[in-house]
C-alpha cells in the first residue's frame, strides 16, 4: 500500500510512517551516509522518475544502478568524471552561503514543488547531520511538507497541532529550535504547554499507542523510530 502523504484529519496534520511506496513530488539524495534501510532504499527505486541528487551523493548513483533527473551543488563534491558523466542533468551553483541540500530544496520550490522526501541527510560528519536536521525548520515556510526519513527513523518538522501514525512502544524524540508550549497525547512522558530551553530536553519518549499528537503553535522538529 502506498503511503500518503501529510494530510488533515480531525481540524490538524496527519503524518504517516512511510513505507517503501511512500512517495512525493519530489525525492532529494543528499550526500550523507547512502541509505540502506529497506524503507529508504525501496523509496529511492520506486521513485527514481523524480530524484533529485546532492552533487557528492551522484557519486554513488551507478553502483546503485539509480539515476537521477537533476543532481545540484557547488561541484566540490562531485568527480570530475561523474561532472562530465552527468553534464547535462548537473546544475552548479557556486554560492556559498547554502549547503547543497538547501540548494537542492531551493532548486524544488523554483519548480513549484511542495512537497519533498530527504533522504541521505544524516551520517558521516555529525555537524552536517545536525546542519541538515535543523533546517528541516527553514525549509516550513517555503515548502508546505517535508519528510526526512533516515535508516532509522523520520523527521518532521511543524508549527501547528499535529497527528502521527505511530506503533506502541515506539521511540519519539522532540526538538524545540526555540522555547515553545508543547502539549502531548498518548506520549508515555506527557507534557502540558510545558517549554523546552535545551534540545536534549524532548528527546526520548515513547508512543502509547497507534497514533499520538502534539499541539503547537511555534516550530517543533518531532523524530519518530522505525520498528525493529
Amino acid at each position: 500500500m502506498t503511503s500518503s502523504p501529510p494530510q488533515k484529519k480531525r481540524h490538524m496534520i496527519y503524518y504517516p510512517m512511510p513505507t517503501g511506496k511512500s512517495t512525493a513530488q519530489t525525492i532529494i539524495l543528499a550526500n550523507g551516509d547512502f541509505p540502506c534501510h529497506p524503507v529508504p532504499v525501496s523509496i529511492l527505486q520506486y521513485n527514481q522518475d523524480r530524484l533529485v541528487c546532492c552533487d557528492g551523493a551522484a557519486n554513488h548513483l551507478f553502483d546503485h544502478h539509480l539515476t537521477a533527473q537533476t543532481i545540484i551543488g557547488d561541484g566540490d563534491s562531485l568527480s570530475s568524471e561523474n561532472q562530465a558523466k552527468y553534464q547535462d542533468q548537473f546544475v552548479k551553483i557556486s554560492e556559498q552561503n547554502t549547503n547543497d541540500l538547501t540548494k537542492a530544496v531551493l532548486f524544488c520550490q523554483s519548480k513549484s514543488i511542495q512537497s519533498l522526501i530527504i533522504l541521505g541527510a544524516t551520517g558521516k560528519r555529525e555537524d552536517h547531520t545536525i546542519a541538515n536536521i535543523a533546517l528541516l525548520v527553514d525549509y516550513l515556510s517555503i515548502i508546505e511538507t517535508v519528510t526526512m526519513i533516515t535508516d532509522f527513523g523520520v523527521f518532521n518538522a511543524i508549527r501547528q497541532s499535529s497527528n502521527f501514525e505511530s506503533y506502541s512502544g515506539q521511540q519519539v524524540s522532540l526538538f524545540s529550535p526555540s522555547p515553545t508550549p508543547i502539549t502531548t497525547k498518548n506520549l508515555k512522558y506527557p507534557l502540558d504547554k510545558q517549554s523546552h530551553t535545551y534540545w536534549w530536553q524532548g528527546t526520548l519518549n515513547e508512543s502509547l499507542t497507534n497514533e499520538f499528537i502534539i499541539e503547537v503553535n511555534e516550530a517543533l522538529i518531532v523524530y519518530r523510530a522505525f520498528q525493529e
